[in-house]
């Protein structure tokens, strides 16, 4: 390298840095007011309510270990997650891209050429022809100034699309965790309502030979013991299906862990399986902007959208580009490198004077992309201020159900007693007694269902709050270490 070409880089790095301090076209981000007022306080928040979940690992309140292993297999082998984490490395990779294009290209050309010609005279004394030998080295350089922060706006609009894509990440995460823990509190309901079935075939058999030997004694008629075989029958075929339910669960479970779908027997459940999980404070509807990554992810995309409406309205500017080059020419190689080599730089301004519209016509569109953009983070939050009032909501109300269901069955167990005692002395007829029987059973059938939706319901409040997420696995790539240096939002 000598001075010429010291010169050449200098004159380009100078016009890099002229470009970083580039006119930013557009408007910069400012988060939109929502066209709505919000309240103070969610409607149905439980008042003097005291925290008592892990803010980071909420899925401990149900002081299960079978889910807390879950979650691990879960934030580790679902395909999902693992699409994100690629998605992510994708768009990593794009920032680097996009950022390129605010720095100057160098390249390298060589090349080596022999021609021949017949060999013939000019004149007396000057021959032509013959074969020629020619050898070149050369560094062409480009370079774009970015006047009108057109490179830096597109490099802000791929830093928020990935921002975008790393909350959609943390988003996904939650679902999942959600649908995983759903499912496995519906695998247990199940297993209980199949040992509830199992204890009212076992009562219904006990029935049938309790009338079947009152009918050889003439104490009763066949057609006692007809409704009593009907009714065993009848919550017979309630097994199979039951079990079908159970192994679908089961299945969906294993997909979401990353595992072959299969399926196995119902475990045993406890009686007293049942905790009355306090209430978790909902806290400021305001946090709850903060704290949800899909509203933090509509955020990013506005600020992508804003970033495209300056590359849009840059581009209907004139351009300057700056293109050089050094190097050397020789017919011997051994003298390729001698004094005497041959350089230029070439500045060049282009300014679109008629494109039909085109130019404007994109920067309106991407204006009309950003105005879509803000509807859509306006809906995003009102989705999420419903489903934590939906949850609040439900809370209540199933609490309050579950109330009722067990004074309900408190009644429908002791009306079996009394039927059955009133049917062994002649009282009343053999069809109350069934009626009694299989109302009870529906009673306790009824009250697993409630529960279990008070115990769903809680995985999706924690959900709608945007409550805490295990560490996802981190997303590692090849030569994005670059990033680690830029400010990501």
């Amino acid at each position: 390298m000598n001075k010429r070409l010291s010169g050449l880089l200098s004159l380009v790095l100078s016009a890099c840095l002229m470009g970083g301090g580039c006119i930013k076209m557009g408007p910069d981000f400012k988060k939109p007011d929502l066209q709505f007022a919000q309240p103070e306080r969610f409607q149905y928040r439980t008042k003097h309510a005291k925290a008592v979940v892990p803010e980071d690992r909420w899925w401990e309140v149900f002081g299960d270990p079978e889910i807390n292993g879950l979650v691990k297999r879960v934030l580790k082998n679902n395909p999902d997650l693992q699409q994100a984490a690629a998605r992510i490395l994708e768009l990593q990779y794009q920032v680097i891209q996009t950022r390129a294009d605010r720095f100057p290209a160098l390249g390298f050309q060589g090349g080596a050429q022999r021609q021949h010609e017949p060999e013939s005279t000019l004149g007396p004394g000057i021959p032509i022809g013959g074969t020629v030998n020619q050898y070149s080295f050369s560094l062409p350089a480009s370079f774009e100034i970015d006047l009108w922060g057109k490179y830096a706006r597109a490099e802000e609009a791929s830093r928020a699309q990935l921002l975008q894509e790393k909350e959609n990440r943390l988003t996904l995460s939650q679902s999942l965790l959600a649908e995983a823990i759903g499912l496995y509190l519906q695998i247990q309901s199940l297993e209980r309502r199949i040992q509830i079935t199992l204890q009212s075939l076992k009562n219904y058999q006990d029935s049938v030979t309790f009338v079947q030997r009152r009918y050889k004694r003439g104490l009763t008629s066949i057609l006692d013991l007809r409704q009593a075989r009907r009714t065993l029958n009848q919550a017979k075929g309630q097994i199979p299906q039951l079990r079908q339910e159970l192994g679908a669960a089961q299945q969906a479970l294993s997909v979401l862990s990353g595992e072959y779908p299969k399926t196995r027997k119902p475990y045993p459940q406890p009686e007293d399986y049942y905790k009355k999980l306090s209430a978790i404070p909902p806290g400021l509807p305001s946090e709850l902007l903060l704290r949800r990554p899909d509203i933090r992810a509509a955020e990013a995309q506005l600020k992508a959208l804003n970033a495209q409406i300056g590359v849009a309205k840059a581009s209907r500017f004139p351009s300057i580009g700056l293109t050089g080059s050094y190097g050397y020419a020789s017919e011997e190689l051994s003298n390729l490198f001698q004094p005497g080599a041959a350089w230029s730089l070439v500045a060049g301004l282009a300014q679109p004077l008629f494109d039909a519209g085109r130019l404007k016509a994109n920067q309106r569109a991407a204006e009309a992309r950003y105005v879509q953009g803000v509807a859509a983070y306006s809906k995003a939050v009102l989705n999420a201020f419903r489903e934590v009032e939906n949850a609040l909501l439900t809370r209540r109300k199933q609490i309050e159900r579950r109330t009722d269901v067990l004074s309900f069955l408190v009644e429908a167990r002791a009306t079996q007693r009394v039927a059955e005692t009133r049917y062994v002395r002649g009282l009343v007829d053999y069809l109350i007694v069934l009626n009694a029987q299989q109302t009870r059973f529906q009673a306790e059938d009824q009250l697993l269902l409630v529960e279990l939706t008070i115990l769903a319901n809680r995985v999706t409040l924690h959900r709608a709050l945007g409550g805490g997420w295990a560490e996802l696995p981190p997303v590692k790539g090849k030569e994005t270490e670059g990033l680690g240096s830029y400010t990501i939002w």
